[in-house]
């Protein structure tokens, strides 16, 4: 089960050094049952000890919001985007910010999102019928597409939104497996 801790209005406690605090990990995507809770907190430039101070004072306040453990990580602008930062993509990609109840990216000025390409070549038409009820929903039911706010670009391409991932990806490997994800960040 996804953890909608942004969804919350935290009253969280930080300094003005804070850039951001992000809920990213398993813990931000949907049909997933998270071990843990992973948060990033994101400050402007300050000393290494300040940082692990403070991030330790929000986990605090966080750890009091939910029943799993809290993992923290803090980061400074130019730590978050080095080269072997490896929770970057998934900060950037899934991470939901608790101070603005948003996509963390939407900060930076990119909207995330996935990119589903897939081929029904090989499909038997009964297979076919199936894939296309499936995204576009049959009768009075709602597809994924629908359900899930995703878009069919054109055939063979359907675009979401990063935390319906694993949703989209487990129906589709019902069907075919040929397909393949792909990440998106656009600048709006």
């Amino acid at each position: 089960m996804m953890q909608k801790l942004w969804q919350k209005k935290l009253k969280l406690k930080y300094s003005k050094d804070v850039f951001d605090i992000v809920v990213f990990g398993s813990s931000a995507i949907e049909n997933t049952i998270p071990n843990d809770l992973d948060i990033a907190v994101i400050f402007y430039k300050i000393q290494l000890k300040n940082q692990l101070n403070q991030a330790q004072e929000i986990k605090k306040q966080i750890q009091k919001n939910t029943n799993i453990p809290v993992h923290i990580k803090s980061f400074d602008l130019y730590s978050l985007f080095d080269k072997s930062n490896f929770a970057k993509e998934n900060i950037l990609f899934y991470g939901k910010s608790l101070i603005s109840q948003d996509y963390f990216s939407k900060k930076l000025g990119f909207i995330p999102k996935m990119q589903i390409h897939y081929s029904l070549k090989s499909l038997e038409k009964k297979d076919k019928i199936r894939f296309n009820y499936m995204l576009n929903g049959k009768k009075q039911s709602y597809g994924l597409i629908k359900k899930y706010g995703g878009e069919l670009l054109k055939p063979g391409l359907v675009e979401i939104s990063p935390e319906f991932e694993k949703i989209f990806t487990d129906s589709v490997k019902k069907i075919t497996s040929e397909f393949k994800i792909q990440k998106v960040l656009y600048k709006f």
